[in-house]
């Protein structure tokens, strides 16, 4: 049976069980980390061996030191034992996908004339490699294949390696293949957790060494790149899934109980609130959820209650619109969806959310499935200062300028004084007549 969800009043709680709600099963890496280091060091010291040793350790799965690189024959057997249903879905993704983020792409470089004979601008250019990482602890994500290699793809990254958890069998999963095929994406390694992070960082024999990884995975996997953050750049949080359902009474109920199920079924380390100023509404959806139940399978239950009625999930009665504004504001979900009559009001008093769902409509499953932006989002409060996977995450800017001699020389002077007051007498003496070829700057 069930647990039925919590139920939490904001006016009742103090400072420290307010703060209390927006904790993450995340936020404390530390445990993590200490299981994570010899797992790291042991893949940075003997690479493919390591990686084979830690799937039969880890995923029970037997995977020969000469089998961790997909082959053709495997993408060949992946699409041919796909259903056709699977395959014309991931199409319809993959190409939602893909014009959403050629949309997306910056111009590769702009220049302004800042004052006369200065020219000064941005460059966009792509990073050499980076790992996409598609996770497989519960349950098979090729949606997650398309989401972090197709941006990479539009982006122009050279070297993609796409890294993921072996299956029981040894292999890969089919629909993950197939949605790197219609990447273009060849490179596929098994490869899971912290173990897949020390790869990228590293290189093996195998796998090549790369600059940057991007992708959602476990407390172990987050650890891991916390860890290496000085070797591989990790990219934006993206740990377990978490959601806020924000309604006010004109909502339908249903509606609002499904999409507050979403997320919460992805596992017990998801965090998933249901957020309302209507506590006779809140009951209703209460028993909405308990019902949908019926509809979902035992494995899945079992999260969905494990999470709703647990530490970090439930539902939360504000006492005012206002006042449940502010705790999503506080809490920055990864996904925000808004079930209102109107909801476009709301989004004045919206700043912090991976996404924004807007409408009884907007289902979450659509926006992590075909919609087009990435559901590869910030999690445990990054949404504050971070974005959703993009191709930005693929490139970097360099500045470009260029001056003609009177430029220069309108600047030249400037830049000295600075570099006087500052004591820099290099940088003073290259914009000083020594320049021009004078004995004195």
């Amino acid at each position: 049976m069930p647990s039925t969800p919590r139920m939490l009043r904001l006016e009742t709680l103090d400072a420290a069980q307010y703060q209390q709600l927006l904790k993450r099963t995340e936020d404390d890496l530390e445990p993590y980390m200490d299981a994570v280091r010899p797992v790291v060091a042991d893949v940075a010291e003997r690479g493919d061996a390591a990686l084979a040793d830690c799937a039969k350790r880890f995923d029970g799965a037997d995977v020969a030191v000469d089998a961790i690189r997909a082959t053709k024959e495997d993408f060949e057997r992946a699409e041919a034992r796909l259903d056709d249903d699977i395959k014309e879905t991931l199409r319809f993704a993959a190409d939602a996908i893909r014009r959403f983020h050629e949309a997306q792409m910056p111009e590769e470089m702009w220049l302004k004339e800042m004052s006369p004979g200065v020219l000064a601008g941005e460059r966009w250019t792509s990073i050499r490699a980076v790992a996409c990482y598609v996770p497989r602890g519960k349950g098979a994500f090729p949606s997650v294949a398309l989401m972090t290699t197709i941006p990479a793809v539009v982006a122009g990254v050279e070297e993609i390696a796409v890294l993921t958890p072996p299956t029981p069998d040894g292999g890969i999963d089919d629909a993950t293949l197939y949605a790197c095929s219609l990447s273009g994406i060849s490179s596929v390694y098994k490869a899971g957790g912290a173990q897949a992070v020390a790869a990228a960082a590293y290189g093996t024999q195998t796998i090549p060494r790369c600059d940057k990884i991007v992708g959602p995975g476990s407390p172990w996997f987050m650890a891991a790149k916390r860890l290496l953050a000085g070797k591989i750049d990790p990219g934006s949080p993206a740990g377990p899934s978490e959601s806020i359902v924000l309604a006010d009474n004109s909502s339908d109920v249903r509606k609002v109980a499904l999409d507050v199920l979403n997320e919460a079924e992805h596992g017990d380390d998801s965090s998933v609130y249901f957020v309302t100023d209507d506590e006779a509404f809140a009951d209703k959806v209460r028993s909405e959820i308990m019902a949908l139940f019926e509809h979902m399978s035992e494995q899945r239950v079992g999260f969905a209650s494990a999470v709703l009625s647990g530490d970090h999930g439930g539902i939360v009665v504000a006492p005012d619109r206002d006042a449940a504004c502010r705790f999503v504001d506080d809490y920055a979900p990864e996904h925000l969806m808004v079930h209102a009559a109107d909801p476009w009001p709301y989004l004045s008093q919206l700043r912090h959310a991976g996404e924004i769902l807007l409408g009884e409509h907007a289902a979450i499953s659509i926006a992590n499935f075909v919609l087009g932006p990435n559901h590869v989002l910030p999690t445990s409060g990054g949404a504050r200062t971070a974005s959703p996977l993009s191709v930005f995450d693929y490139m970097k800017r360099q500045t470009i300028a260029h001056l003609s001699e009177s430029g220069y020389r309108a600047l030249a002077p400037h830049a000295r004084t600075l570099a006087r007051y500052e004591g820099f007498d290099a940088h003073a003496n290259a914009v000083s007549p020594l320049r021009e070829g004078k004995d004195r700057p």
